[in-house]
């Protein structure tokens, strides 16, 4: 069985409604600014963007907060560049569209709840399984009701994120909805390459773990 290439199957799609003349909505998940920067880069330029940041697993609120304003300072850049059409950076083209916002409140009880019996579990396996599930069922829930033509999320930018994984969860939870998931592996292309120069340029807040407190456990551990 031919794996399946998911950054061909989403170029497919834009090739597809630029032929039509058309340019879809599409509900983001994001997580960081980090992750988000090179989806944002490249998705703006075929989609009418809306972030959806929402991330529940993240333990603290002030950590919450503080990837949050990161976030949305850099829509504000990215749609500076667009209302100025300024290309000066490399960062946009004439086709940039604008990029929305639909705020999330800060909710990680609702991630504890869904995790709890798998506080132990090593990064990567079941527990951030459910995180996943949890996240991009919430954002097919609020894309079906939106009316979005697609969602997806920027998670698959991560190397250490498994695509098939994320995609897998992300039609799942768009069958469940009744709304369409946007195929993606966005570290592919050099994507998160790009990710990491765009976080220099804009001098992005990085962080060391996924948000939850047991990937800032393990992230500790490693360090030790």
């Amino acid at each position: 069985m031919n794996k399946r290439n998911y950054m061909k199957e989403l170029e497919a799609v834009t090739e597809e409604f630029k032929a039509e003349g058309k340019t879809p909505r599409l509900l983001l998940q994001v997580c960081c600014a980090p992750c988000s920067s090179h989806c944002l880069e490249y998705l703006r330029e075929h989609f009418l963007v809306t972030v959806f940041y929402y991330n529940p697993n993240i333990s603290e609120q002030a950590e919450f907060e503080k990837r949050k304003e990161e976030e949305l300072r850099l829509i504000r850049e990215y749609n500076r560049q667009v209302r100025e059409q300024d290309f000066s950076g490399m960062h946009s083209t004439p086709s940039a569209h604008l990029i929305e916002v639909m705020d999330c409140p800060y909710d990680n009880e609702k991630y504890e709840e869904a995790v709890r019996g798998l506080e132990e579990c090593p990064e990567g396996g079941d527990r951030c399984g459910v995180c996943f599930r949890l996240r991009l069922r919430e954002t097919a829930r609020a894309a079906a009701e939106g009316g979005f033509d697609y969602f997806t999320t920027t998670l698959t930018i991560s190397p250490l994120k498994n695509a098939d994984r994320l995609n897998a969860i992300g039609e799942e939870a768009a069958a469940e909805f009744g709304t369409a998931f946007l195929p993606s592996d966005f570290k592919k292309r050099d994507g998160y390459k790009r990710s990491i120069e765009l976080s220099s340029q804009f001098g992005l807040y990085r962080q060391n773990y996924c948000g939850c407190k047991y990937s800032r456990r393990a992230a500790k551990q490693e360090q030790q």
